[in-house]
């Protein structure tokens, strides 16, 4: 897949110059306090639409204040996608990992919250 491949169909998530888009997530109140507010998310790479992305990133923020071992983190996200997508979702969270994967067009998300990366794709 191309960078350009990579950086394409993710509008206001992309900063065309850059190799990876940045925005700080606040709750629906647009309040900054609380676990979940103000999360620092930074979209490493996707080839994902936009809507799902956020998708993404809103099911990780809520698994990472409801659990606290990465691989229940990862267990969550994946189930949730499964549950709403179809199989077969696989997720990989942590703060040091190498991957290379083959995956499903417009299926594919890494981001950082705040330390964490989260490694979401559709494969199989």
């Amino acid at each position: 897949m191309s960078e350009a491949t990579r950086r394409s169909g993710v509008g206001s998530l992309v900063v065309p110059s850059s190799e990876s888009s940045v925005y700080n997530n606040k709750s629906s109140s647009g309040s900054t306090n609380g676990t979940g507010a103000g999360k620092k998310v930074v979209i490493k790479s996707a080839d994902m639409k936009e809507d799902l992305q956020k998708e993404a990133v809103d099911i990780a923020i809520a698994a990472f204040e409801k659990y606290s071992v990465e691989k229940e983190v990862a267990e969550h996200i994946k189930k949730m996608f499964d549950n709403k997508y179809g199989p077969t979702w696989h997720c990989i969270v942590g703060k040091n990992f190498g991957s290379y994967v083959t995956h499903e067009t417009n299926h594919f998300v890494y981001f950082y919250l705040d330390s964490k990366a989260v490694l979401l794709f559709k494969s199989g």
